[in-house]
Protein backbone atom coordinates (compact mmCIF):
# COMPACT_ATOMS: atom_id res chain seq x y z
CA UNK A 1 0.00 0.00 0.00
CA UNK A 2 1.40 3.37 -0.97
CA UNK A 3 2.11 6.01 1.65
CA UNK A 4 -0.46 8.30 0.04
CA UNK A 5 -3.17 5.60 0.14
CA UNK A 6 -2.25 4.73 3.73
CA UNK A 7 -2.45 8.38 4.82
CA UNK A 8 -5.75 8.86 2.98
CA UNK A 9 -7.29 5.75 4.55
CA UNK A 10 -6.05 6.76 7.99
CA UNK A 11 -7.54 10.24 7.51
CA UNK A 12 -10.92 8.74 6.57
CA UNK A 13 -11.03 6.00 9.19
CA UNK A 14 -9.38 7.52 12.26
CA UNK A 15 -12.33 9.83 13.10
CA UNK A 16 -14.74 6.85 12.95
CA UNK A 17 -12.52 4.81 15.23
CA UNK A 18 -11.90 7.68 17.66
CA UNK A 19 -15.66 8.39 17.89
CA UNK A 20 -16.00 4.92 19.43
CA UNK A 21 -13.16 5.56 21.93
CA UNK A 22 -10.96 3.04 20.13
CA UNK A 23 -7.35 3.27 18.94
CA UNK A 24 -6.59 2.70 15.27
CA UNK A 25 -3.66 0.30 15.55
CA UNK A 26 -3.12 -0.68 11.94
CA UNK A 27 -4.46 -0.38 8.38
CA UNK A 28 -3.29 -3.05 5.97
CA UNK A 29 -4.19 -3.70 2.33
CA UNK A 30 -3.08 -7.09 0.98
CA UNK A 31 -3.71 -8.77 -2.38
CA UNK A 32 -6.09 -11.75 -2.37
CA UNK A 33 -6.28 -13.19 -5.87
CA UNK A 34 -8.01 -10.67 -8.14
CA UNK A 35 -9.27 -8.80 -5.10
CA UNK A 36 -7.70 -7.19 -2.02
CA UNK A 37 -8.30 -7.31 1.72
CA UNK A 38 -8.47 -4.08 3.72
CA UNK A 39 -7.84 -4.99 7.36
CA UNK A 40 -8.49 -2.36 10.02
CA UNK A 41 -7.10 -3.27 13.46
CA UNK A 42 -8.59 -1.44 16.46
CA UNK A 43 -8.10 -1.75 20.22
CA UNK A 44 -8.89 -0.06 23.54
CA UNK A 45 -7.99 -0.38 27.21
CA UNK A 46 -11.27 -2.23 27.77
CA UNK A 47 -10.80 -4.50 24.76
CA UNK A 48 -12.98 -4.59 21.67
CA UNK A 49 -16.35 -6.32 21.39
CA UNK A 50 -17.55 -8.13 18.27
CA UNK A 51 -20.56 -5.78 18.02
CA UNK A 52 -18.23 -2.76 17.97
CA UNK A 53 -16.25 -4.31 15.10
CA UNK A 54 -19.45 -5.01 13.15
CA UNK A 55 -20.80 -1.47 13.62
CA UNK A 56 -17.45 0.09 12.75
CA UNK A 57 -17.27 -2.13 9.66
CA UNK A 58 -20.65 -0.84 8.45
CA UNK A 59 -19.65 2.79 9.03
CA UNK A 60 -16.26 2.35 7.39
CA UNK A 61 -17.86 0.61 4.41
CA UNK A 62 -20.22 3.56 3.87
CA UNK A 63 -17.37 6.09 4.09
CA UNK A 64 -15.15 4.07 1.73
CA UNK A 65 -18.01 3.60 -0.75
CA UNK A 66 -18.48 7.39 -0.88
CA UNK A 67 -14.81 7.95 -1.80
CA UNK A 68 -12.32 6.47 -4.24
CA UNK A 69 -9.74 5.74 -1.51
CA UNK A 70 -9.67 2.05 -2.44
CA UNK A 71 -9.75 2.64 -6.19
CA UNK A 72 -11.96 0.66 -8.53
CA UNK A 73 -10.72 -2.87 -7.79
CA UNK A 74 -12.89 -5.05 -5.52
CA UNK A 75 -11.86 -5.52 -1.89
CA UNK A 76 -13.01 -7.22 1.29
CA UNK A 77 -13.21 -5.13 4.46
CA UNK A 78 -12.20 -6.68 7.79
CA UNK A 79 -12.39 -4.87 11.13
CA UNK A 80 -10.66 -6.75 13.91
CA UNK A 81 -8.81 -6.45 17.19
CA UNK A 82 -5.12 -7.31 17.51
CA UNK A 83 -4.18 -10.90 18.25
CA UNK A 84 -3.06 -11.95 21.69
CA UNK A 85 0.51 -12.33 20.46
CA UNK A 86 0.84 -8.98 18.72
CA UNK A 87 4.05 -7.00 19.20
CA UNK A 88 4.16 -4.45 22.01
CA UNK A 89 5.32 -1.24 20.35
CA UNK A 90 3.48 1.61 22.10
CA UNK A 91 3.19 2.61 25.77
CA UNK A 92 -0.54 1.83 25.63
CA UNK A 93 0.24 -1.75 24.51
CA UNK A 94 2.41 -2.28 27.58
CA UNK A 95 -0.21 -0.63 29.82
CA UNK A 96 -2.83 -3.07 28.51
CA UNK A 97 -0.46 -5.96 29.23
CA UNK A 98 0.11 -5.21 32.95
CA UNK A 99 -0.17 -8.50 34.81
CA UNK A 100 0.65 -10.51 31.67
CA UNK A 101 3.76 -12.51 30.90
CA UNK A 102 5.90 -11.00 28.11
CA UNK A 103 9.01 -11.98 26.19
CA UNK A 104 11.33 -9.08 25.43
CA UNK A 105 14.43 -9.25 23.24
CA UNK A 106 16.96 -6.69 24.39
CA UNK A 107 19.21 -4.48 22.23
CA UNK A 108 22.27 -5.58 24.21
CA UNK A 109 21.46 -9.20 23.40
CA UNK A 110 19.56 -11.82 25.28
CA UNK A 111 15.93 -11.84 26.23
CA UNK A 112 13.83 -11.71 29.33
CA UNK A 113 10.57 -13.54 29.99
CA UNK A 114 8.74 -11.85 32.86
CA UNK A 115 5.41 -10.54 34.09
CA UNK A 116 4.71 -6.80 33.92
CA UNK A 117 4.01 -5.57 37.44
CA UNK A 118 3.93 -1.80 36.80
CA UNK A 119 5.20 0.70 34.27
CA UNK A 120 5.84 4.37 33.82
CA UNK A 121 6.92 6.57 30.91
CA UNK A 122 10.50 5.25 30.95
CA UNK A 123 10.18 1.50 31.49
CA UNK A 124 8.77 -1.61 33.08
CA UNK A 125 8.95 -3.14 36.54
CA UNK A 126 8.97 -6.88 35.92
CA UNK A 127 8.68 -10.04 37.96
CA UNK A 128 11.00 -12.70 36.55
CA UNK A 129 9.67 -16.17 37.41
CA UNK A 130 11.87 -18.31 39.64
CA UNK A 131 13.42 -21.44 38.18
CA UNK A 132 13.45 -24.84 39.91
CA UNK A 133 11.65 -23.74 43.06
CA UNK A 134 13.43 -20.41 43.43
CA UNK A 135 11.45 -17.29 44.22
CA UNK A 136 10.65 -14.78 41.47
CA UNK A 137 12.91 -11.74 41.26
CA UNK A 138 12.18 -8.10 40.44
CA UNK A 139 13.79 -6.45 37.45
CA UNK A 140 13.57 -2.99 35.89
CA UNK A 141 13.86 -2.70 32.09
CA UNK A 142 13.86 0.68 30.33
CA UNK A 143 11.87 0.95 27.09
CA UNK A 144 15.00 2.01 25.20
CA UNK A 145 16.63 -1.33 26.16
CA UNK A 146 13.86 -3.31 24.41
CA UNK A 147 14.36 -4.26 20.75
CA UNK A 148 11.15 -6.33 20.47
CA UNK A 149 8.48 -7.50 22.89
CA UNK A 150 5.25 -9.46 22.78
CA UNK A 151 2.79 -11.05 25.18
CA UNK A 152 3.38 -14.73 25.87
CA UNK A 153 0.28 -16.89 25.69
CA UNK A 154 -0.47 -18.64 28.98
CA UNK A 155 -2.98 -21.45 29.31
CA UNK A 156 -2.77 -21.61 33.11
CA UNK A 157 -1.51 -18.19 34.17
CA UNK A 158 -0.02 -18.02 37.63
CA UNK A 159 -0.64 -14.84 39.59
CA UNK A 160 2.34 -12.62 40.27
CA UNK A 161 3.59 -12.23 43.84
CA UNK A 162 2.13 -8.73 43.89
CA UNK A 163 -1.26 -10.02 42.74
CA UNK A 164 -1.11 -12.92 45.21
CA UNK A 165 -0.27 -10.51 48.05
CA UNK A 166 -3.17 -8.25 47.04
CA UNK A 167 -5.52 -11.27 46.90
CA UNK A 168 -4.33 -12.38 50.35
CA UNK A 169 -4.86 -8.87 51.74
CA UNK A 170 -8.33 -8.74 50.17
CA UNK A 171 -9.22 -12.19 51.53
CA UNK A 172 -7.94 -11.21 54.99
CA UNK A 173 -10.09 -8.04 54.87
CA UNK A 174 -13.15 -10.04 53.71
CA UNK A 175 -12.66 -12.60 56.51
CA UNK A 176 -12.41 -9.79 59.08
CA UNK A 177 -15.64 -8.24 57.75
CA UNK A 178 -17.41 -11.61 57.89
CA UNK A 179 -16.16 -12.26 61.45
CA UNK A 180 -17.26 -8.77 62.55
CA UNK A 181 -20.69 -9.30 60.99
CA UNK A 182 -21.03 -12.67 62.77
CA UNK A 183 -19.94 -11.18 66.09
CA UNK A 184 -22.30 -8.22 65.77
CA UNK A 185 -19.55 -5.64 65.16
CA UNK A 186 -20.40 -2.94 62.66
CA UNK A 187 -18.08 0.02 62.23
CA UNK A 188 -20.84 2.04 60.59
CA UNK A 189 -23.29 1.53 63.50
CA UNK A 190 -23.55 4.40 65.95
CA UNK A 191 -23.53 3.75 69.64
CA UNK A 192 -26.84 4.63 71.30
Amino acid sequence: MSTTQSERLRGLLEPLVAARDLDLEEIEVTPAGKSRVLRIVVDSDAGVQLDECAELSREASEVLDDTDAMGGAPYTLEVTSPGADRPLTELRHYRRAVGRLIKARLHEGGEVVARIVTLDDTGLDLEVPGVKGRKPTARRVAFDEIAKARVELEFNPKPSRAAAAQDAKSTEHDETDERDARDGHDENKEEA
